[in-house]
């Protein structure tokens, strides 16, 4: 443990630790507080939702956990890094090294292939062995025979399945994933989430799910509830 001067004790074997965490917007009727004094700490290698209606602040906190955006108060330390330390760049910097994203709209470049896009992280990051465990993965979640296919030509489940291998070849520490299956049907949804489950657990990676799905959260080890913006269950 080390003291923080905001916040007092953070947890030093915590992959992420929130102390306080609350963001507010300027409206026309004043402040619109989205995320309220939010508090929760994960340690490495476990999986949590984060649960609530459209509108309870779960891709806002998820945002500010990930150093997406800013809090208006309160502290995020993500691998023992306290990312209101740092500037843009920085956060930027503890992102490439230590995090894995999937979202909804699956955030492919159209201008490139599967493979291309699973190797863009690494590329990035100069590593010249990306090739290789791009079509690991690719072949891990299926998709083998489309390393070649541009996402236009891809349907909806097998970009998402893209965008997992993508999320995964950085090796991440802690992947967070919001609303992966929210644009696509049961079936694909299943085998997405399947998949993710299963690269996850493989890579003792840090699981952070949004989703406002009661019976996927539960597959988690702990489900942290918002309403409101505010937890009602589990922090």
């Amino acid at each position: 443990m080390v003291w923080s001067w905001n916040k007092g004790l953070v947890s030093l074997n915590a992959i992420l630790d929130v102390r306080g965490l609350s963001k507010s917007y300027p409206n026309g009727a004043g402040t619109l507080t989205v995320v309220k004094d939010i508090s929760f700490s994960l340690a490495p290698g476990s999986t949590c939702a984060i649960l609530g209606p459209s509108g309870s602040g779960k891709t806002t906190l998820l945002g500010l956990c990930a150093g997406l955006d800013q809090p208006t108060l309160g502290e995020v330390h993500l691998n023992g890094t306290h990312l209101g330390a740092l500037d843009e760049d920085g956060r930027a910097r503890v992102r490439s090294e230590v995090v894995g994203f999937v979202f909804q709209n699956f955030q492919l470049i159209p201008t490139l292939t599967a493979l291309e896009n699973v190797t863009v992280p690494l590329e990035l990051r100069g590593e010249n062995h990306a090739g290789d465990e791009a079509v690991s993965l690719l072949r891990r979640v299926g998709l083998g025979e489309r390393l070649s296919h541009y996402p236009t030509q891809l349907s909806g489940g097998e970009q998402q399945r893209v965008a997992l291998a993508r999320a995964f070849i950085n090796r991440p520490k802690i992947l967070f994933a919001d609303e992966p299956t929210g644009n696509l049907d049961a079936e694909t949804g299943q085998m997405v989430i399947h998949n993710l489950f299963a690269l996850n657990a493989e890579a003792g990676t840090t699981l952070v799910l949004v989703t406002h799905d009661t019976e996927l959260a539960k597959r988690t080890q702990r489900i942290i509830r918002l309403k409101g913006g505010v937890v009602v269950e589990g922090a």
